[in-house]
């Protein structure tokens, strides 16, 4: 798969392009997101693994430029400044995933993975109808819970509008996150996206 890698750190972008290529992955690295789209009429067909924090235009400036213009490829953020309100406007975008810096090689190859699988053709079902039956098993606070984080609400401010304590949000939080099983913030706010 050929990765498309935009970041103004030259040396992390140099770092990034080598370890994706110690991986089998081709790479083409661009400086910023303006010479990206500069590039977009001999765009190859991969994934665009973006920084957020960029000048001229943010990786998430970006993403929503991608999607005015119908540009359908998979997008992975990076970032070393996220934030909840970041991560989910990034989801709600379409990012793939949302990667705060430091990561292991891992991290970002599982996202890359979850990337190439928006390459394959659709299955008859998306996953929709297990995220369906995950959330049939929520309970009312739960949910409650679960709409709080996922339009960006700190624990504190959840508790408040539910009238419960932050550590009871917490613990709420967690048991949603048991049963939807996900991995990570970004992935239990791709899941509630994908069923509403």
């Amino acid at each position: 798969m050929l990765i498309h890698l935009i970041d103004d750190d030259e040396s992390a972008r140099e770092s990034l392009a080598f370890m994706l290529e110690a991986s089998d992955f081709d790479v083409r690295t661009y400086e910023s997101a303006p010479a990206f789209l500069a590039a977009l009429a001999d765009l190859a067909p991969g994934c665009i693994v973006t920084d957020v924090r960029m000048p001229d235009m943010t990786g998430i400036e970006l993403v929503h430029k991608l999607n005015a213009l119908g540009v359908g490829l998979p997008v992975v953020m990076i970032t070393g400044h996220g934030d909840i309100p970041l991560a989910i406007e990034a989801m709600r975008a379409g990012v793939v995933d949302f990667i705060e810096k430091p990561f292991s090689e891992d991290r970002l190859l599982e996202a890359l993975a979850m990337a190439a699988e928006r390459f394959a053709p659709p299955a008859a079902d998306d996953g929709a109808t297990l995220v369906v039956e995950r959330m049939k098993s929520l309970s009312d606070r739960e949910r409650e819970v679960l709409d709080g984080v996922v339009a960006g609400r700190a624990n504190k401010v959840i508790a408040r509008d539910l009238g419960i304590s932050p550590r009871t949000v917490e613990i709420y939080r967690a048991k949603v996150m048991a049963k939807m099983q996900a991995d990570n913030l970004a992935a239990l706010v791709r899941m509630a996206l994908l069923v509403r």
